[in-house]
């Protein structure tokens, strides 16, 4: 069995975060890609955010981390890539309910919001929880569906 690549992403205000998630997966013994940035000189998000999420898209990676100053930037671009659906979360719960209700197939945090003791946990909570199915599935479908510009009422 392939192990499971974890694409990661940041832009300069996270580059210390990255270095802290990047500890975490090495500790959980799972195998990443760094998508960049990989200094903290000024840089754009979108690029960053676009090149792990089309990792994900294609099936390269399984799951990607990103972050960035409120990590809303760079989850937003990656939200425009088809067939991702990133959560921005500053908590555990909101993270793991992401991946066990919708499905999420990447997070993204903020480095100015949260510490990285916390960053690491809602990590872990995204990793370990797993997509639950069931009635989740239908409303997962359905946010496909939108994605391709159809109707769903």
């Amino acid at each position: 069995e392939e192990p499971v690549m974890i694409a990661i992403a940041n832009d300069h205000s996270a580059l210390e975060m990255k270095k802290e998630i990047m500890s975490l997966l090495d500790e959980m013994g799972l195998e990443y890609k760094d998508f960049g940035a990989y200094s903290s000189e000024s840089c754009n998000y979108p690029v960053f955010g676009a090149r792990a999420a089309r990792a994900v898209a294609s099936g390269e990676c399984e799951f990607g981390i990103l972050l960035c100053g409120t990590g809303l930037g760079i989850g937003l671009a990656a939200n425009k890539i088809k067939g991702i659906r990133c959560v921005t979360c500053s908590d555990p719960l909101s993270a793991e309910l992401g991946r066990r209700h919708n499905n999420a197939n990447m997070l993204s945090m903020g480095a100015r919001i949260i510490g990285p003791e916390l960053a690491k946990c809602i990590a872990r909570a995204f990793l370990t929880a797993q997509f639950e199915g069931g009635r989740h599935a239908l409303r997962v479908e359905m946010l496909s569906a939108l994605e391709r510009g159809e109707e769903i009422e």
